[in-house]
């Protein structure tokens, strides 16, 4: 709390009369467009697991936070407070099997008392779902919200048996893209292109890893190694437009090579 308190007093001074015009202007609707910002940056230094930028993305998401709710703590919305008291009920309430007498022995078994309880306080606060669908944001970025499309329908009992199943439409959707890609349709090569991501979403969900954090990482590697390759470049003195494909796969693969060594 002392530290929060730290927090809120340099928002205070920052938004009163004498303090920054710009930090005074801000909205819970402006300021959420800065905390998504801090979120993805934190995102890439987990996934690049550099520990100091770690501390320091956290740092930057909570001051977003606390810049949020003393916005709301001036309209007199609610307080601090409140929030934490909201939701700790509501962690303590969905976790009968840890502060009640609830037994749950499987997986399977905690998923559906973790449903049943927020079915159930939906239909106290008046939230009624037309479908499965209603629960997932519009406003997620695409690759985390075909994931949690793909998640309710899941929870609806619309899944593959197994990996190898999806796999196969993995490689059915790209056959379609192919054909697509054939008849000159952009609209129709673009659609069918989703749909392969969307179908390898779902491989990352079955084989039970995240495909924003396997994107991330993924990125997060090419980067690396492309920067070594950009860091040979410079020093001899040569563009990498004016190397044959020959000598650009060359090196490339002493760019991999180092880049591995240093994760080694």
């Amino acid at each position: 709390m002392e530290t929060l308190e730290t927090l809120f007093a340099i928002i205070r001074t920052l938004r009163r009369e004498n303090g920054c015009a710009w930090d005074r202007k801000q909205t819970p609707e402006t300021m959420w467009k800065c905390l998504a910002e801090e979120t993805y940056e934190l995102e890439e230094a987990i996934a690049k697991q550099d520990m100091q930028n770690v501390c320091e993305e956290l740092g930057d998401v909570l001051f977003q936070l606390v810049f949020i709710l003393e916005i709301f703590q001036e309209r007199k919305a609610f307080m601090l407070s409140d929030v934490i008291e909201q939701v700790a009920k509501k962690m303590i309430r969905r976790h009968p099997h840890v502060y009640a007498d609830a037994k749950v022995s499987t997986d399977q078994e905690l998923f559906l008392q973790w449903e049943a309880i927020k079915n159930c306080e939906n239909k106290e606060n008046g939230h009624k779902r037309i479908s499965a669908l209603d629960c997932v944001p519009k406003g997620m970025p695409s690759l985390i919200r075909a994931l949690k499309v793909s998640e309710c329908a899941v929870k609806e009992g619309f899944d593959w048996d197994n990996i190898h199943e999806v796999l196969d439409t993995v490689k059915d959707e790209m056959n379609e893209f192919d054909a697509a890609l054939k008849t000159g349709d952009q609209n129709e090569a673009a659609m069918e292109f989703g749909d392969i991501l969307f179908s390898l979403v779902n491989v990352a969900r079955v084989a039970k890893f995240h495909p924003e954090t396997a994107l991330a990482s993924s990125t997060a590697k090419f980067e690396g190694r492309f920067r070594l390759m950009e860091k040979e470049l410079k020093k001899n003195k040569v563009r990498l437009k004016n190397l044959s494909k020959e000598q650009i796969d060359l090196l490339w693969t002493r760019a991999k090579k180092s880049y591995d060594r240093q994760l080694s």
